[in-house]
C-alpha cells in the first residue's frame, strides 16, 4: 500500500494556501515552487510571460525517470479573489478557510498533491517514467497561462490536469467551448424629466434584446449568459451607452455558434428596431475537447485510481481548464478531480482524506 505521509502533504498545502496569488500576482507562489521543485531533483524553467499578464512566470519542470515513457502534470497557481490573508484552519478533516476569503485548494491542491507523489516515489526509490509539470499563472478568467505556455521543452504527447472537483476517481474527458462576447450599445442621450421622448435608452434596448435572448442552460450540451453590465452616469439622463459581456458555452462547436449567432442577431435587431446603435466584438475563449473511454490515457489513468481501490468515472462538465488548451495544442488532456468543493467561494473546502487519495492515484499512475 502507498504510505503517503498525511502531515507533509497537509502542512505542504497549508503553507501552499498562504501564499497570496491572486490572479496576475504569481510573483511569490512561482518563485516558491520553482525552489521547491528544484530541491526534489527537478530541471526547473521559468518560463515568461507578458507583463501585462501577471507579475510571475510559469513553470516548466522536469524529472527524469528510469521507467519508460513520460508525463505532463498541470495545475494552475493562481487563485480568484478574494485570495490574499488566507488564514486556513481544519475541522473534523476538512481544511476551509476561516470565512472571509476563498481556501485556495483550487488549485494548490493539485499541487500539493503532485508534489507529495513525487517525495514518495524518492523515498521508495520506485522507477517512474519521465514526469513533466506545467504550473500555469492567471487561469482563472480566462486560461491566460497556459495560452501563453512554451510548448517547447514538453516532450510528452498526454497530459493529467488536476483541476476539478467531485468525487475522487472522477475524469473529466468532455469539456465545452467557450464564446466570449463584448457589447457595446449607443443610443441618444435626452433629459430624463423635460424631454424623455427624444432620446433612446441604450438600458431599455438591452433590456428587451434580454429579454428575446435565449439564455442559461439551452440544452444538455450549451448555456449561455450576461455577466457584465455597466452603464449610465445620472438618473436625469436618458441612458445613452450600456455595456454589456456575455458568454455562450457548449460541448458541441455547432450548437456553440448557433447560440452565439442568435445572441448577436438579437442584439442587432433590436438595437435597429429602437433607432440605436451596437458593436459586437466576439473571440473564441477556448475550443471544447472530448477524448473517447477507450482512449489509452484515460485507460490508463482508470487503472491508475483501480489499483488504490477507487472506482474510476468519466463525465463531462460545464466550465473550462487549461486541458482545453493543451488538448487544443495539440497534447491529448484530461483533467481530474482532487475533491476540493465550493470553490470560488469563502466556503470552499477539502477534506484531509481526498488530498491523500489523489497523492495516493499519482504515485500507482507514475509506478505502473
Amino acid at each position: 500500500m502507498t504510505m503517503i505521509n498525511q502531515q507533509r502533504l497537509v502542512q505542504h498545502f497549508l503553507e501552499l494556501v498562504r501564499i497570496d496569488s491572486e490572479s496576475g500576482n504569481e510573483a511569490a507562489i512561482a518563485a516558491t515552487l520553482a525552489e521547491q521543485l528544484g530541491q526534489l531533483g527537478f530541471d526547473v524553467q521559468r518560463l515568461t510571460v507578458p507583463e501585462a499578464l501577471s507579475n510571475g512566470f510559469n513553470l516548466y519542470a522536469r524529472l527524469e525517470g528510469r521507467a519508460e515513457g513520460s508525463i505532463l502534470l498541470s495545475c494552475h497557481m493562481d487563485t480568484v479573489t478574494p485570495g490574499n490573508g488566507i488564514e486556513p484552519v481544519i475541522e473534523a478533516g476538512i481544511i476551509r478557510s476561516k470565512g472571509d476569503t476563498i481556501l485556495g485548494g483550487d488549485d494548490k491542491s493539485g499541487i500539493a498533491a503532485i508534489m507529495e507523489a513525487v517525495r514518495v516515489l524518492r523515498e521508495q526509490q520506485t522507477p517512474h517514467p519521465t514526469i513533466e509539470l506545467a504550473f500555469t499563472v492567471y487561469e482563472e478568467g480566462g486560461l491566460h497561462g497556459s495560452k501563453h505556455f512554451d510548448m517547447t521543452p514538453i516532450q510528452s504527447n498526454q497530459a493529467i490536469v488536476l483541476d476539478s472537483g467531485g468525487p475522487i476517481g472522477t475524469i473529466i474527458t468532455v469539456a465545452p467551448g467557450q464564446q466570449n462576447l463584448k457589447i457595446t450599445l449607443s443610443g441618444k442621450p435626452a433629459h430624463a424629466g423635460l424631454a424623455p421622448e427624444s432620446g433612446i435608452n441604450a438600458l431599455t434596448v438591452a433590456a428587451e434584446a434580454i429579454t428575446r435572448m435565449r439564455l442559461s442552460r439551452i440544452d444538455e450540451e450549451t448555456t449561455a449568459n450576461i455577466g457584465v453590465v455597466r452603464g449610465g452616469a445620472a438618473t436625469n439622463i436618458v441612458m445613452p451607452e450600456l455595456y454589456l459581456e456575455a458568454e455562450a458555452r457548449s460541448l458541441d462547436d455547432a450548437k456553440l455558434a448557433t447560440q452565439t449567432q442568435h445572441m448577436i442577431d438579437t442584439f442587432e435587431a433590436v438595437a435597429s428596431e429602437h433607432g440605436a446603435q451596437v458593436a459586437i466584438d466576439t473571440t473564441r475563449a477556448y475550443n471544447a475537447y472530448r477524448i473517447g473511454d477507450d482512449h489509452p490515457l484515460v485507460a490508463s489513468v482508470k487503472a491508475g485510481f483501480e489499483a488504490i481501490g477507487v472506482t474510476p468515472h468519466t463525465r463531462a462538465t460545464g466550465g473550462g481548464s487549461d486541458a482545453n488548451i493543451f488538448n487544443e495544442r495539440g497534447l491529448t488532456t484530461v483533467n481530474l478531480s482532487t475533491g476540493m468543493a465550493k470553490v470560488h467561494t469563502t466556503e470552499e473546502e477539502i477534506a484531509m482524506a481526498d488530498l491523500v487519495a489523489i497523492s495516493r492515484f499519482l504515485v500507482a499512475y507514475l509506478s505502473r
